[in-house]
């Protein structure tokens, strides 16, 4: 029996390469799980309530409206599994190839491009060591993340001890990194991947991802920059559903209570579940709509005091916001682009945040813009 089950499991891993990662294998499990969810729900709905059927007759808009909010879920669930959190080696990427691009226009047309020339002091662990990056030749991702942090910043704060990735010898190292060590250089120097503020390494996708809130289970991926909207359409989407769900078997329950015991228990079975996912569905809606009014983030929120950044901010201030109005536009509205990177507030502009509201205030919409 173990060998038949070996042999089945290698012809499935052959057939279906993306099993054999059993991490890619729970994502596709739960997904298959989820979607078998939905399909009981509607499929007992139709299967036991006639009344259902002789109002489809009468009224079809109604069950089409029904049907065209449940393709829809389903739909909005599969793009947001799908799509990508927006990873910070993507928007590295983009950034240099941008540069290069930009460069070589500049060089065909023999026109100079202004560049930023300056040095960004920071402070390493142990022994301080003054690194000095110059703008005119660094890659375009070092000086745009460099320029989002504070001068004198840990080099903890901005590197990201998982994704060793970039490895620069002496030879490159030389002509633009300068490591002041009893007047010598290093042999070598490995740099980390340069992570913007508000990134996070997901321990699961083995990533780093930009404005990390969580990665959930049930879509198999991280919920970050790139798809936090998608994520928020999909719980409203599929808290409107759960509820029209609800009213449909209360109703079913209140003309058909006595028919069919048998039918009863199973109806009233999947309405308690389905009410706990309603309550849940609709906590979790309230939460991130919260995030998104005051531009936060589930680990923002949640870690706030091991975050560097945030640890000496007062809970009430919430430094990244721009107002209730303007976060709500940037979170819905704002296609400029996929990667959209915010620098630390200033101390002048947390010092702002921090000023307690008055019926002036109040009355010009302070919170609002």
């Amino acid at each position: 029996m173990g060998g038949l089950w070996d042999y089945a499991s290698e012809r499935c891993f052959h057939f279906f390469p993306c099993l054999s990662d059993p991490a890619r294998r729970s994502a596709l499990c739960l997904r298959a799980a989820l979607v078998a969810l939905h399909l009981i729900y509607v499929g007992v709905l139709f299967l036991f309530d006639g009344d259902l059927i002789d109002k489809t007759r009468r009224q079809p808009w109604y069950t089409a409206l029904y049907l065209l909010l449940f393709v829809a879920t389903l739909a909005q669930y599969f793009l947001t599994a799908c799509s990508s959190p927006g990873y910070v080696l993507d928007a590295m990427k983009v950034a240099n190839e941008r540069d290069a691009l930009f460069r070589k226009a500049t060089m065909t047309s023999k026109q100079p491009a202004s560049s930023k020339n300056g040095s960004f002091v920071v402070t390493m662990e142990g022994n301080q060591v003054g690194r000095n990056l110059l703008g005119s030749n660094a890659t375009s991702w070092t000086k745009l993340v460099l320029e989002m942090y504070p001068p004198g910043s840990s080099a903890r704060s901005y590197t990201c001890t998982y994704c060793n990735v970039v490895q620069v010898s002496l030879k490159l190292l030389g002509k633009f990194v300068k490591l002041v060590v009893t007047n010598s250089y290093f042999l070598s120097w490995h740099l980390a991947i340069l992570q913007p503020p508000r990134a996070k390494h997901c321990n699961d996708c083995d990533k780093c991802v930009l404005q990390f809130d969580h990665h959930c289970l049930w879509l198999g991926t991280c919920i970050g920059q790139a798809n936090h909207c998608r994520f928020w359409w999909y719980i409203c989407e599929e808290t409107a559903l759960c509820l029209w769900t609800c009213m449909l078997y209360i109703t079913y329950l209140k003309i058909n209570i006595s028919k069919a015991w048998w039918i009863d228990v199973i109806m009233i079975a999947l309405l308690v579940t389905l009410s706990i996912s309603l309550i849940f569905l609709v906590l979790l809606l309230l939460f991130h709509s919260y995030l998104v009014l005051t531009n936060q983030t589930t680990y923002e929120l949640v870690r706030r005091r091991r975050i560097s950044y945030l640890r000496g901010i007062p809970e009430r201030v919430y430094p990244f916001s721009k107002g209730t109005c303007r976060n709500l536009s940037n979170f819905c509205c704002d296609w400029s682009g996929l990667y959209k990177l915010e620098p630390l507030p200033t101390a002048q502009e947390l010092e702002e945040k921090a000023k307690p509201y008055t019926c002036i205030d109040v009355l010009c919409c302070r919170c609002c813009c």
